[in-house]
């Protein structure tokens, strides 16, 4: 098996406790436009871009009017009344810093947009240890189709078998699954062991990954 040298790092649930404020700031964006979907109908989609989630949570196109509206106005309340209070994961820092030190190459690929992925890094303390990041707003289809994970691979260099894929939703493991990355898949987003068949290994969070990072999938064991 080729070593391990990259790590493509999903960013919503996975590194920053994310997924509840943008189920909120769709919720609500989309009551203002007189659309009540179920909050756990709409949680459930939390990890694919708005192009997939509005037809699926209120059955509207998103290129429609109504859905650029809804669109547009997600971001706003996303950014105004959610993102200056989100917080990292517990350990998250420190599992980088420890992955950098090993010499692996990192990239962000987020289901968010490019504004709000540097804003997210920025607020969590961590966007000096990220040196490439791709978003939602840099590809033409956002996951769960493999776009925005095979621009930040284009950013490593690296083979598919050399990087893998740090995830907490079942639309991770599709898009990697369609680009043919191995994934490690965290429960902090949310999703049962059931939904997140299709990982490598499956791990409580960013803080039991670390603490078992010997032996992962990550660092296998010699």
């Amino acid at each position: 098996m080729p070593q391990v040298r990259g790590v493509i790092l999903d960013l919503d649930g996975t590194l920053i406790d994310s997924n509840d404020a943008h189920a909120h700031a769709w919720l609500e964006a989309m009551s203002e436009q007189g659309f009540q979907p179920p909050y756990d109908s709409v949680r459930k989609l939390i990890g694919m871009g708005g192009d997939f989630l509005i037809p699926q949570a209120i059955d509207v196109d998103a290129d429609s009017e109504k859905g650029k509206a809804i669109n547009a106005r997600r971001k706003e309340i996303f950014r105004a009344r959610y993102l200056p209070h989100l917080k990292r994961y517990s350990m998250t820092r420190e599992l980088l810093l420890r992955l950098k030190a090993l010499g692996l190459q990192m990239v962000v690929a987020s289901a968010s947009n490019h504004e709000e992925v540097v804003r997210m890094l920025e607020s969590a303390g961590i966007l000096n240890i990220i040196e490439e990041f791709t978003s939602a707003s840099e590809v033409e289809d956002p996951k769960p189709e493999p776009d925005v994970l095979k621009s930040a691979l284009a950013k490593l260099d690296l083979s598919t078998e050399e990087v893998v894929l740090l995830g907490d939703t079942p639309y991770d493991i599709e898009a990697a699954d369609k680009a043919g990355i191995k994934v490690v898949a965290l429960r902090s987003g949310g999703w049962s062991d059931e939904e997140l068949v299709g990982a490598e290994a499956v791990y409580w969070d960013i803080a039991d990954l670390f603490t078992h990072l010997e032996g992962s999938p990550l660092l296998p064991s010699t």
